[in-house]
């Protein structure tokens, strides 16, 4: 039974590994995306195929449990995750609000072309 859910959260990983390595906007964040995908892909796998060394890590560290690891580490990333969302965001919001006001400007009514001598 254990090496059924090892072999599914493998393959979950895996699978979430491809999703988060599909396009980006550009090369250099692309790249830091993908290496730090194939390092957590790579990590989960480890941990979830040998959750001994898991354990071992965290006493290392000095953390009691490889669970406790796994929290503070999916906390992180989760900041992390949350301050690019952010600034993504915020960037498209900026890049919306330039391209608004041009099509506003270029559609703008023009009274003084409408005049016939």
């Amino acid at each position: 039974m254990q090496f059924i859910v090892q072999l599914v959260l493998v393959i979950g990983v895996i699978i979430f590994s491809f999703v988060l390595m599909r396009g980006s906007a550009n090369a250099r964040h692309m790249a830091i995306r993908r290496m730090m995908t194939i390092l957590f892909a790579m990590t989960a796998v480890v941990s979830i195929l040998y959750p001994s060394l898991l354990q071992a890590v965290a006493n290392a560290v000095g953390i009691g449990r490889g669970t406790d690891l796994v929290l503070y580490g999916f906390i992180v990333s989760f900041l992390i995750f949350m301050a690019s969302t952010y600034q993504r965001f915020r960037a498209q919001e900026v890049a919306l609000t330039k391209l608004s006001r041009r099509i506003a400007i270029k559609e703008a009514e023009k009274p003084w072309l409408d005049r016939k001598p």
